[in-house]
């Protein structure tokens, strides 16, 4: 049994497709080497590229299971030719050292010290999905230290279906376990003939870095960052009036995971929001669209 359910943890993490696509000339993603900070007793795996003087960083926070490589080199490299931009592996994910977290509280405290280990004064903050409530936490915990936020596919604190995201995932998992597929090609695309090819198309963007790539995250990190999903989805809601900081709400209109409604509330809760919904699209609309969402974010990021 822990054999089958640590085959489903590494399925949620990686891309399935054994063989790597060639990489192609421009993708600095795929190429940044993985650098190492440590602070606040953790050292934190990241890897950064883009404009480094002048202009706010951008950092990026990732969801559910996943590591350094769950970003797609479009949207990373999109972003990286106007800002500065930085991955981190959160405590005990990936290559990071230390225990997991179990709570969004405490990964926006890790969070918070890894912006300032690096010695950002502020930043621009692009959460998807668990990342995205990460997110959240940081501009209430420590408001001064964001600029703008960009939240895909993430939902508020007590949003729907959000503290029962595990059974949403364990089925998908089950599904590409039984089909031979990932099971983000389930948890992050609809099944419509676009959606499937969308997935087919990212998960092997997915596969384009073809070395060194991030340490696969462990069952207890899974089950962990599980376990803080489903405490927020219980939680009682936060004043989001407060956030006056402008934000991007994006999604699709068929999310499963993270139900779509969630973002809505959120361009209605946050009260300098500007919302993107996909259509034909699920939690993953951000990169089944990425040729459309990154000049977005990039306009959005430079008013």
């Amino acid at each position: 049994m822990r054999n089958l359910i640590h085959h489903f943890a590494l399925t949620l993490a990686v891309a399935s497709s054994l063989a790597a696509t060639p990489a192609r000339a421009g993708d600095a993603w795929i190429h940044a080497p993985t650098r190492t900070l440590s602070a606040g007793g953790v050292d934190f795996a990241y890897r950064e590229l883009g404009k480094q003087h002048g202009g706010t960083p951008v950092v990026l926070l990732v969801h559910l299971a996943a590591v350094l490589d769950n970003w797609d080199p479009r949207i990373v490299d999109g972003l990286a030719a106007k800002h500065h931009v930085i991955a981190f592996d959160n405590r005990g994910v990936g290559a990071s050292s230390g225990s997991p977290w179990s709570s969004m509280e405490q990964m926006a405290d890790d969070a918070i010290t890894f912006i300032k280990a690096k010695g950002f004064k502020q930043v621009d903050l692009f959460g998807f999905s668990l990342g995205g409530m990460v997110a959240q936490e940081i501009v209430l915990k420590d408001p001064q230290l964001v600029r703008r936020m960009i939240l895909a596919g993430t939902g508020p604190a007590g949003g729907e279906g959000i503290s029962t995201v595990a059974g949403v995932t364990f089925y998908d998992m089950l599904q590409g376990f039984f089909t031979g597929q990932d099971a983000k090609q389930f948890l992050f695309f609809t099944r419509t003939p676009v959606g499937i090819e969308a997935g087919k198309a990212f998960l092997e963007r997915l596969n384009e870095r073809a070395q060194n790539r991030d340490t696969e995250i462990s069952v207890s990190a899974f089950f962990a960052q599980l376990e803080a999903l489903r405490t927020w989805g219980l939680k009682e809601p936060a004043d989001l009036s407060i956030v006056k900081h402008p934000v991007l709400v994006a999604n699709g209109d068929a999310d499963r995971m993270v139900p779509t409604t969630n973002t809505h509330d959120l361009a209605r809760r946050l009260p300098n929001s500007t919302l993107v919904i996909y259509p034909d699209s699920g939690h993953g609309a951000i990169f089944q669209f990425h040729a459309d969402f990154v000049p977005k974010a990039l306009e959005f990021l430079a008013r």
